[in-house]
């Protein structure tokens, strides 16, 4: 899968968990006229955030298949990550390193990442009027970087706000599974294991009580999933949940025109 870069022309590869799912900005075209920018109808940021073994990256991929065959042109991409750099960031940030790395450098490598994906990919696929769906944001570093190491929260935000240039989602769906539950899947599932399998059960109970109070600080864009349940019953409770916000976002949006 593939972005355009409109500041430089360039073709990105631009991350999908499975080629063919979705369709990422037409690749090859010339950024078009800001007249015709504003004219289009923005499009929809749809995050999915949890804590290790949620669940979460099935269900983005089975979303996305969903919403291509309803017709939606959808971007599928993952934090930290998305672009070039990012994904050279990303295996800084898992790889099982002996050197052991600062939360303050954790979190400005994350945020150095996150800029360049917000530059070169998602923003402006919302230009185009795509819906894209992301594989965590920034939910995930006041969830890991804030309630589980312990940085200060409104710092955090500050500097989320200043690397994205206060972009949030539309919708985040929040993959709520008790802990022992989501590391033991994660154990069961991963062939290898990353720097963040190698924290401890209490690091990752902070994660999800940080995710939790996350939202119920923002119980309109955050919208929690029971991620116990089956693939099947998780993946209707995301079509529900995300066509109801897809309409609710295709609506606001046609009010600002």
């Amino acid at each position: 899968m593939h972005s355009l870069d409109y500041r430089t022309g360039l073709v990105l590869p631009c991350y999908s968990p499975e080629p063919g799912i979705g369709s990422p900005p037409d690749c090859g075209f010339k950024e078009p006229p800001l007249a015709t920018l504003r004219k289009k109808i923005a499009g929809i940021f749809i995050t999915l955030e949890g804590g290790e073994g949620s669940g979460k990256t099935t269900q983005a991929v089975r979303l996305c298949r969903l919403l291509t065959t309803q017709g939606h042109e959808i971007l599928h991409t993952r934090e930290p990550g998305g672009t070039p750099v990012a994904e050279q960031l990303r295996s800084v940030l898992l790889d099982n390193s002996t050197e052991a790395i600062a939360p303050e450098t954790e979190t400005l490598l994350i945020l150095a990442a996150r800029r360049q994906h917000v530059d070169h990919v998602i923003r402006p696929a919302l230009k185009r009027g795509i819906v894209v769906i992301c594989d965590r944001f920034s939910d995930s570093t006041m969830a890991y970087q804030g309630y589980a190491r312990g940085l200060d929260l409104k710092l955090l935000r500050a500097m989320n706000d200043w690397a994205t240039g206060n972009l949030a989602p539309h919708l985040t769906l929040l993959f709520d599974v008790p802990v022992a539950i989501g590391l033991r899947r994660r154990q069961d599932q991963a062939t290898t294991q990353n720097r963040l399998d190698r924290e401890t059960e209490r690091f990752h109970r902070k994660v999800r009580a940080g995710f939790l109070q996350l939202a119920r600080r923002e119980p309109r864009r955050i919208k929690v999933v029971d991620a116990r349940q089956s693939p099947d019953s998780v993946s209707n409770t995301v079509a529900t949940l995300v066509l109801e916000g897809l309409r609710a976002g295709r609506s606001r949006n046609r009010g600002r025109r």
